[in-house]
């Protein structure tokens, strides 16, 4: 049985060639066709063309605006044999929109899961992601066994909105704790530390952590290859300040955390990895 994928960006290409080598077979749509192309899939021209050959399709996009048009839009998922199909969007979205989405695809005779993922591309490389799942309990176990093939950890929180809450929180913490390394990276060097001495007495005392553990050697190389963006995170951070006040929550760290990632923006560094917040710190 084959299924369809939208979007082959960083996470989404190595999700894909992950599953192809887990024996998925699958039909693709990316807005570029020659990234689909260098992966030697089935391409089709619309998103709205998916729904006549599979009955699953997973989305995993920058934000709710581009999950929007591609599920929605003209051409969209909508658009085509969308009646008893499932559309599982791995996309970190706004937590409103997916209890929009899934309320407005239930009118249409169809389901939508929402299934975040923790972990980038190494992970994802493994099959080590982990995946939040909120939506129907029946489609989320007919899907379980394709998320087995990419995510080691799966967990299902049942009502819609939940698991979209709960990945925005975690990012909180993931987009915290990589700006206070940075700046205490860059603050050792001003002290005439050397990096590689800050990065090994950090690991093994109060900054030991899976975030510095996976971004010690883009630190100590300043290599910014992009596996999680500046911009992304940023988004993140985004629609989480609309979650606390919503809750009418309070933060004493979100609101400069975020604005640490957007002064990267502003400096041209939005496309890099989120490790080159870095970047902002160290200052001549």
């Amino acid at each position: 049985m084959k299924i369809g994928f939208i979007g082959l960006g960083t996470l989404g290409r190595e999700i894909v060639k992950r599953l192809v080598s887990q024996g998925v077979e699958l039909i693709v749509w990316n807005r570029s066709k020659e990234r689909a192309k260098q992966l030697g899939l089935e391409l089709v021209e619309t998103p709205k063309d998916l729904m006549s050959m599979v009955d699953k399709v997973f989305v995993i996009v920058s934000d709710s605006e581009a999950s929007k048009k591609v599920v929605f839009g003209k051409d969209g998922l909508v658009k085509g044999d969308i009646q008893g199909k499932t559309i599982i969007d791995l996309t970190t979205n706004h937590y409103r929109y997916v209890v929009e989405a899934e309320k407005e695809l239930k009118q249409k005779g169809a389901y939508y899961l929402e299934a975040p993922l923790l972990g980038s591309v190494v992970p994802a490389q493994r099959g080590e992601l982990t995946v939040l799942v909120g939506g129907d309990k029946n489609k989320f176990e007919e899907i379980k066994g394709i998320f087995e093939k990419f995510c080691r950890n799966i967990i299902y929180l049942g009502e819609i909105g939940k698991a979209t809450k709960l990945k925005l929180i975690n990012n909180m913490v993931l987009g915290g704790y990589m700006a206070v390394l940075a700046e205490a990276i860059a603050i050792g060097e001003k002290a005439g530390l050397e990096k590689d001495l800050l990065l090994e007495v950090l690991s093994n005392g109060a900054g030991r952590s899976y975030v510095l553990e996976v971004k010690k050697q883009k630190l100590l190389e300043e290599n910014f290859e992009p596996h999680f963006s500046v911009d992304l995170i940023y988004k993140d951070l985004d629609y989480a300040q609309d979650l606390l006040k919503d809750l009418k929550a309070f933060s004493m760290s979100l609101q400069n955390v975020k604005e640490a990632y957007g002064l990267a923006r502003s400096k041209d560094l939005g496309h890099l990895d989120f490790s080159a917040v870095y970047k902002i710190f160290k200052t001549d």
